[in-house]
């Protein structure tokens, strides 16, 4: 897995850090992402994120974790999984903004450790990256339990 993660504004602690790549990539493999799969997370803060939400969701408040898949079917008809292949390049599936302010107010809200709540939103975007989502109940049920799978496995139990 190829993660780049930005955190300019040194928003999250080294340790929690490395604790999202290794979980990114723990969960990457878990869901059979090819080794060369390539992402990013942003950390951003409380207003940035409020903004990003504003503008690409018309949601008015700030929020934990925000994901931009490439292969959403959202890109005019171009089939990102045929230029890769076509091509040769590595498969990029997209990119998460993560507010580690909303994270934290979250776990204190639901009674979580900053490190269970923080696994949660690194994995839940993951999913969403690949292709997972909870709007049908099928879905959900889906997603969710392979996220709680993962978090378990990864010794992030609730």
């Amino acid at each position: 897995m190829d993660l780049t993660i930005y955190d300019d504004q040194h928003l999250v602690a080294d340790k929690h850090l490395e604790l999202a790549h290794k979980l990114f990539e723990y969960g990457a493999q878990k869901i059979n992402l090819p080794t060369d799969t390539e992402a990013s997370i942003t950390f951003c803060t409380a207003e940035e994120i409020h903004k990003i939400n504003l503008e690409y969701r018309q949601t008015d408040r700030p929020t934990d974790v925000i994901s931009f898949a490439l292969e959403d079917g959202d890109d005019d008809g171009i089939n990102t999984l045929e230029l890769e292949q076509e091509f040769g390049v590595p498969r990029n599936i997209g990119d998460l903004f993560i507010c580690p302010e909303v994270v934290k107010n979250h776990a204190q809200e639901y009674g979580h450790s900053f490190e269970r709540e923080f696994g949660y939103t690194v994995v839940h975007g993951l999913l969403h990256l690949s292709g997972y989502d909870h709007i049908q109940e099928a879905e959900a049920q889906e997603m969710f339990a392979l996220q709680k799978e993962i978090l378990n496995e990864f010794g992030l139990k609730r």
